[in-house]
């Protein structure tokens, strides 16, 4: 159901395109938008992650700087048959974490040290398999192709406002004016509705890679709790980049709204508390000797997560 809802609005996020590319810059317009539009976007797809990354101050790790990180990534990417993707560290006491990359084989997932300190190890093993999700179901092309035609639509915005539009449109002067406004945030909504809608999917990925729905939403809860109460300065200084995290990083934007690119999270821990029990909990697993907390959400009781990195 979250791939249709995407696939709809995607297909509304395009209508609005040529309907108001129309409208505003004509014909030669449109393909102007959005040739430009693309272009700048296809650079950030093949370098976003390197940028996000940098811009984030990530540090790589492996086996020897976090073992026990990278040995759980390792796990779950076999599990979601994923190539084992590289594995960053943030120096940072908000609790949170991102994927990036352009495909399955480029792709990079990070964890701040504050989630790491915070969390124990299912809940972070929910958190990496969410990551990992993103990565699956392809959500980074997802965001570029949206991020691509909302572009688009704001350069008709400017290009109308600098040199008038289509002169001919049918609304006339009073219409032209209006959808300069009206058509660059009606892309925006659409683009965080898309945005939202792969969180939820994100979460239900996740939830049956790890096989612990309620392990993910005890740890949702705990991030919340820590990103509310801990400014991330990076983000902070790199707005754009919050829609990347698994919570909003953003001080006094944990409220869903219309311009939230994330949704409730009272709603993400619901529908997971909704699926536990529809996924049947996975065995121990005898060989790493790790063993697994309590099932739910209120009952799981932190342990001590060890040396994360």
């Amino acid at each position: 159901m979250s791939f249709v809802r995407t696939a709809l609005l995607m297909a509304a996020m395009t209508g609005l395109f040529l309907a108001f590319g129309y409208m505003l810059g004509g014909p030669s317009g449109v393909m102007v938008a959005f040739i430009v539009a693309a272009a700048m976007n296809l650079f950030a797809y093949w370098n976003s992650d390197k940028m996000v990354l940098s811009m984030h101050g990530a540090k790589e790790v492996d086996d020897r700087t976090a073992p026990e990180l990278v040995s759980l990534v390792r796990t779950l990417a076999r599990r979601a048959d994923l190539p084992m993707p590289k594995v960053y560290v943030i120096d940072s006491a908000q609790p949170n974490a991102f994927a990036t990359g352009r495909n399955p084989e480029n792709a990079a997932v990070a964890a701040t040290t504050g989630l790491l300190r915070m969390l124990n190890r299912d809940e972070i093993e929910g958190v990496m398999a969410h990551e990992l999700a993103h990565v699956k179901n392809r959500d980074t092309l997802i965001m570029t192709i949206t991020a691509t035609i909302a572009g688009a639509i704001s350069m008709l915005a400017n290009f109308a406002l600098f040199f008038g539009g289509n002169r001919n449109n049918p609304l006339g002067i009073i219409g032209t004016i209006l959808m300069m406004i009206l058509a660059p945030m009606a892309a925006m909504l659409v683009q965080m509705a898309i945005s939202r809608t792969r969180e939820f999917a994100a979460d239900k990925t996740g939830a049956e890679i790890s096989g612990q729905p309620l392990s993910l939403a005890k740890a949702l809860e705990k991030i919340t709790m820590g990103a509310r109460s801990t400014v991330n300065e990076r983000a902070e200084q790199n707005p754009a980049t919050a829609h990347l995290f698994i919570a909003n990083p953003l001080s006094g934007r944990s409220f869903d709204s219309l311009f939230s690119t994330h949704p409730r999270m009272e709603d993400r821990i619901a529908r997971l508390e909704a699926m536990a029990d529809d996924i049947r909990p996975r065995p121990a697993r005898g060989s790493s000797g790790i063993p697994r907390s309590g099932s739910g959400v209120k009952g799981n009781r932190p342990r001590n997560p060890g040396p994360w990195g």
